[in-house]
């Protein structure tokens, strides 16, 4: 199989870690969606230790390592994450925080993103995307520019761990593609 047919290789992060997460239910109701189009792979950020830039200096933890390769090794994100007090949850920042390393070197640099909140709020976490956006772009990032994907009262969309509402898996589904143009517009200017 030549690279162009390749499936394109994503990175999904969620940044809840909740046993019954909406965020992660929607990542691999995502995953599971995308047919022959893409492939996308969950970065659990459970075991990301607290950012320390003492630790990242002399010695990377290894889950902290892995992420940064992961991310690497996707042609682009998928970051989904609860609104905790008006932002992102504190455990996707603080796995942002060691992606973003070395400065102006990271594996985020020049990496087309597609940023996604859920929440049981009506509002579906729409003030952490701001948040979110801004952290991503300060580290180099591609966020995409397109509407925003907010899932709102997700647990009323999230049967046996599967975002069940047709509506919500079809606007994101959507976003994906979006995010798949963005990275083929990429790899033509890049000559790949």
């Amino acid at each position: 199989m030549t690279d162009s047919a390749k499936p394109v290789r994503l990175l999904g992060l969620s940044g809840s870690i909740r046993r019954q997460s909406h965020c992660t239910a929607v990542l691999s109701t995502l995953a599971d969606s995308l047919g022959g189009k893409a492939e996308m792979t969950l970065f659990p950020l459970n075991d990301i230790p607290p950012y320390d830039p003492d630790l990242d200096a002399e010695n990377t933890p290894a889950p902290a390592t892995a992420l940064r390769e992961a991310i690497a090794g996707a042609a682009g994100l998928v970051v989904i994450s609860p609104e905790y007090n008006y932002g992102m949850s504190g455990v996707l920042k603080n796995a942002l925080d060691w992606a973003s390393r070395p400065a102006m070197r990271s594996p985020v640099r020049g990496k087309p993103i597609l940023i996604m909140t859920a929440s049981p709020a009506f509002t579906g976490g729409v003030r952490a995307q701001h948040e979110m956006r801004e952290t991503l772009s300060g580290m180099m990032g591609r966020v995409i520019a397109r509407p925003q994907v907010v899932i709102g009262t997700v647990h009323e969309k999230i049967k046996d761990g599967r975002l069940t509402d047709r509506a919500a898996l079809d606007f994101a589904l959507a976003a994906i593609d979006d995010l798949l143009a963005e990275i083929a517009l990429l790899r033509r200017a890049e000559g790949f």
